[in-house]
């Protein structure tokens, strides 16, 4: 006679050591991509789009909840890459340049809620153009 698991905790040590043993099915392959999407749409979703050329430091801003960083990418352009730091209000500086091409990169990490900044953007060849986003 089969035992019935009633016991919330014993039913999911179960089910956890089942799945370490079954194969991988394409229902465990989404997983990964609903957490990239959950953070696109926190985050990136939130992002503010500048081109280069129209200025060379874009803001202020202000973080907010919706990142624990500050993150930028290119989205358009012929330049190569951009070259990026933050420069936070209360410092007056920047905190360090970072190269950036068309994936999102980190140009700040754990930053306060609350923190006004500006960022500060150069390009990889005089006169060249870059569209960016900013996520923060």
């Amino acid at each position: 006679m089969a035992k019935i698991l009633t016991h919330p905790a014993a039913a999911a040590a179960l089910l956890a050591a089942l799945a370490v043993s079954a194969p991988a099915t394409a229902s465990a392959a989404t997983a990964a991509p609903a957490n990239a999407l959950t953070k696109a749409t926190s985050c990136y979703g939130g992002a503010v789009t500048v081109s280069y050329g129209d200025a060379v430091e874009f803001g202020p801003y202000t973080t907010t909840s919706r990142c624990t960083d500050i993150n930028l990418r290119m989205v358009s352009g012929d330049a190569e890459f951009v070259w990026a730091c933050v420069k936070f209000t209360r410092v007056g500086e920047c905190n360090y340049w970072t190269k950036v091409g068309r994936s999102w990169k980190t140009i700040a990490t754990d930053v306060k809620d609350g923190s006004k900044f500006t960022v500060p953007l150069g390009v990889d060849l005089e006169g060249a153009s870059a569209r960016v986003q900013i996520a923060f």
